[in-house]
């Protein structure tokens, strides 16, 4: 059975993208989507997106990480499958879904940004040296001096499997500074990757969130300079949280073919 692909990245955070409306994706087969994320044998990226059909919604997306294994809500991912989505001739410039996290609306524009929103948030948990939140995915965040020396795929490991968060499943691992007064820079380990990426949608919008939680900022609108690129992220603050949480940026196609599935 021969399976079309599109390949997509979202500020470096790249995908491989099936249409599965269909059905016909072994979607449960681990090794076949590892095989298939994999950078020296397969087509290469950081996960692997299914886009099915569903009731009442325009698609279902369905996140693999790079290791096979089905995975929680990925914010450039999102935005990736938008504009995949666009591609296939599915939605115009607006569209409803739903994930794993649950609802999302998204538009997407003629240069193709998308600004995608994001599950509201309602805990933020404080800590002396770190903060938590789950933004459709956990995320530790820790405030650094300079992010530029940090060794992410060391530091963000011991973090990720340490006893914080060994019998939660583990955490993503984001690690900031500040670069002016609605500026931050962004580095992120990622679970399921486990080692760095290049950019994290989910984690982008746990740092926004947190660094104005935290009193970093005190602006609404917030800059995230990621290694693949400039994400941004605005929101409201309410009583109980943050809602109406929009995640912006640049989704672009990179390049399209086809692979062999034995059965």
């Amino acid at each position: 059975m021969i399976i079309n692909f599109s390949k997509y990245q979202g500020t470096g955070n790249d995908f491989v993208m099936i249409d599965n409306r269909e059905g016909n994706f072994p979607k449960y087969d681990q090794k076949l989507i590892a095989f298939l994320c994999h950078r020296r044998f397969g087509i290469g990226a950081d996960g692997l997106i299914l886009l099915e059909s569903v009731e009442n919604y325009d698609f279902r997306m369905v996140y693999y990480n790079s290791d096979g294994n089905e995975s929680s809500m990925c914010g450039n991912g999102g935005r990736c499958v938008v504009a995949f989505a666009k591609q296939l001739g599915i939605i115009s410039d607006r569209t409803f879904f739903i994930a794993t996290d649950g609802e999302h609306s998204a538009q997407i524009n003629k240069e193709g940004e998308v600004q995608l929103q994001m599950k509201n948030v309602e805990v933020i948990q404080v800590e002396k040296d770190y903060i938590f939140l789950d933004t459709g995915s956990p995320h530790h965040v820790q405030v650094v001096d300079n992010v530029d020396e940090i060794n992410v795929d060391t530091e963000g490991a011991k973090i990720r499997y340490g006893e914080l968060y060994k019998d939660k499943g583990g955490s993503n691992v984001n690690f900031v500074n500040q670069q002016n007064k609605n500026t931050f820079n962004i580095r992120t380990y990622e679970r399921g990757v486990e080692a760095e990426t290049y950019s994290c949608g989910t984690g982008a919008t746990a740092v926004a969130i947190s660094m104005h939680h935290i009193g970093k900022t005190t602006n609404n609108e917030v800059y995230l300079q990621t290694l693949g690129g400039n994400l941004k992220v605005f929101f409201e603050r309410k009583e109980k949280g943050y809602e109406k949480v929009y995640l912006c940026g640049a989704a672009t196609f990179v390049f399209e073919g086809n692979f062999e599935v034995k059965l």
